[in-house]
C-alpha cells in the first residue's frame, strides 16, 4: 500500500476541527473509529490534541490528560478550548468536548488538560534504563487476517480495526482462541492502515489502540477508559511502532494500563497510563 502524507490521511480528515469563534471548534466524530458503538478514546484524544494545537502557540503535546465523562457517539461535536498560560517554551490549555442530545441538551463527553511545547527544540541528552519490547518480526505476529479458517486472530465488531495495521505478539493473543495467559500484557506492531507515518499527534491514538490487557487476563466485555494521561517524549521516526501495554492490578472493577511506544530507531517516543473499568459481557 502506498504511503500517504500527514494531512491526506483518513486519520487527519477524521480529527479535523473547524474554528467557529475564538476557542470554539466544530468537528465530526467519525463512525470509522468506533469499538462496537462507542468512539475510541485514543482517537478522541488525538482530536482534542489537534484542537489544542490550534489554540496554543506551541506545536506539540508534551503531556495531555483526559477524563472521559460519557461515551461519545459518531456525529457532530463541539470542542471548546481555553488558554491557561503561555510562556517561552511551554503553553498550557484546557478543552472540553460536547455533543447534543435529541432534545438539544448539551452533553459533555470529555475534559482535557494539556501542556504543549516544541519537541524539536528539546535537548538530545537521553539517559534511560528503558528497553524496547522484545517482539517477533512483523511477519511472525498476528493480525485480523492471520488465523486459519474464518476465525480472526483479533476478533470483534470494531470499525477501527479497518483503519489500523496491528500485528500482535503471539504470546499475548491466547484470549483470541479461548486460552488467555492470565497475564496483563499486550504487545504488538502498530501503524495506520493507509500508511501514514507516525507523528506526535498520532501517538495519542497509538497508546489506546491495542486490545485491552483485560482480554489476556480472561475477561471479555467493554473496557471503557475513565482517565488517560499520555506523555509524548520525542518525534517518532518514520516506520512501524512497537507498543507494549501492561496491567499489574485489577481490583474493584478497575484496572490500570501502562503503555510504552517505541519507534523504528529504538527510541521511547510516548508513555501513557490509564484507568479503565471492566464491564463484563453477559
Amino acid at each position: 500500500m502506498a504511503t500517504v502524507t500527514a494531512g491526506n490521511s483518513e486519520f487527519d480528515r477524521d480529527t479535523a476541527v473547524t474554528r467557529r469563534a475564538p476557542g470554539v471548534y466544530d468537528t465530526h466524530l467519525s463512525a470509522g473509529w468506533t469499538i462496537i458503538n462507542a468512539v475510541n478514546g485514543g482517537y478522541l484524544l488525538a482530536l482534542m490534541g489537534r484542537a489544542l494545537g490550534e489554540a496554543l502557540p506551541h506545536p506539540d503535546p508534551l503531556t495531555i490528560t483526559a477524563h472521559y465523562l460519557t461515551a461519545s457517539v459518531p456525529g457532530p461535536a463541539v470542542v471548546r478550548t481555553d488558554v491557561v498560560r503561555t510562556g517561552r517554551t511551554l503553553s498550557t490549555g484546557t478543552a472540553t468536548l460536547v455533543q447534543f442530545a435529541d432534545d438539544g441538551t448539551e452533553v459533555e463527553r470529555m475534559r482535557v488538560l494539556a501542556t504543549y511545547g516544541d519537541l524539536a527544540a528539546l535537548p538530545d541528552d537521553v539517559r534511560t534504563t528503558a528497553k524496547p519490547p522484545a517482539l517477533p518480526p512483523y511477519e511472525h505476529c498476528l493480525g485480523t487476517d492471520s488465523a486459519p479458517g474464518d476465525r480472526p486472530a483479533i476478533p470483534g465488531s470494531t470499525a477501527i480495526a479497518e483503519r489500523l495495521d496491528i500485528r500482535l505478539d503471539p504470546e499475548t493473543v491466547g484470549w483470541a482462541v479461548g486460552a488467555p495467559s492470565g497475564k496483563g500484557e499486550m504487545r504488538g506492531w502498530f501503524g495506520l492502515a493507509d500508511g501514514r507515518e507516525p507523528d506526535p499527534l498520532s501517538l495519542l491514538l497509538t497508546v489506546d489502540a491495542l486490545p485491552p490487557t483485560a482480554f489476556e487476563m480472561g475477561l471479555r466485555g467493554w473496557v471503557p477508559t475513565v482517565e488517560l494521561t499520555c506523555h509524548v517524549r520525542q518525534r517518532p521516526a518514520p516506520g512501524p511502532l512497537r507498543v507494549s501495554i501492561t496491567t499489574r492490578n485489577l481490583a474493584g472493577g478497575f484496572l490500570e494500563e501502562d503503555a510504552e511506544v517505541w519507534d523504528s530507531e529504538d527510541r521511547l517516543v510516548a508513555q501513557s497510563r490509564q484507568l479503565a473499568r471492566t464491564i463484563l459481557a453477559r
